[in-house]
């Protein structure tokens, strides 16, 4: 197993093998000490999450107080990680990357507190996520546009089944009131 930096502070790829034979195959999808040997400090997931979403769907951009843990079981799906941090060197960039069936190698992506992360479905996908803390409903969530220019994500899918809720978020420049 590796754990990877990106080029956004907090955002990490974690990969391992994948032992298959003719019954089908075993992977590790992480281990908490080599995940903490790079973070600085031990991770805690306190709630999993797992969703699923017809092809076509996109969800984000949405932050929460929190970390994050991501990794699609089944399907493939195209997910962005923008910083959206006022004080981050790396405020406005975005990271993208296809998770799942199609890419041949299995990853999951660590994302920190702060950062945002979208995901657009390019076939029906389970998708699941650890997070740090337990939904609560009075827990303030931070969201951005999918469709936002400054962060000028190139989505897979030419018009995607947005949630109302997603279809009012503010862009970064608004978020952040610049």
């Amino acid at each position: 197993m590796s754990v990877e930096p990106t080029t956004i502070a907090g955002l990490y790829v974690v990969r391992w093998d994948t032992h298959g034979d003719e019954r089908g195959f075993f992977r590790q999808t992480y281990q908490r000490s080599e995940l903490a040997a790079v973070l600085g400090r031990e991770p805690v997931f306190a709630q999993g999450n797992h969703s699923r979403s017809a092809a076509g769907v996109l969800r984000g951009f949405h932050a929460e107080p929190w970390d994050k843990f991501v990794y699609v079981a089944r399907g493939t799906a195209f997910c962005a990680i923008a910083d959206i941090r006022a004080d981050s060197p790396t405020c406005g960039e975005v990271a993208t990357f296809l998770l799942g069936d199609e890419p041949g190698e299995r990853v999951r992506l660590f994302v920190s507190e702060g950062l945002a992360n979208a995901f657009c479905t390019l076939t029906e996908v389970d998708y699941l996520y650890d997070v740090g803390a337990e939904w609560r409903p009075d827990v303030p969530k931070r969201a951005v546009a999918w469709d936002d220019p400054e962060l000028a994500v190139d989505w897979p899918v030419a018009d995607p089944v947005v949630s109302e809720a997603d279809r009012a978020n503010p862009t970064l420049a608004e978020l952040l009131g610049r």
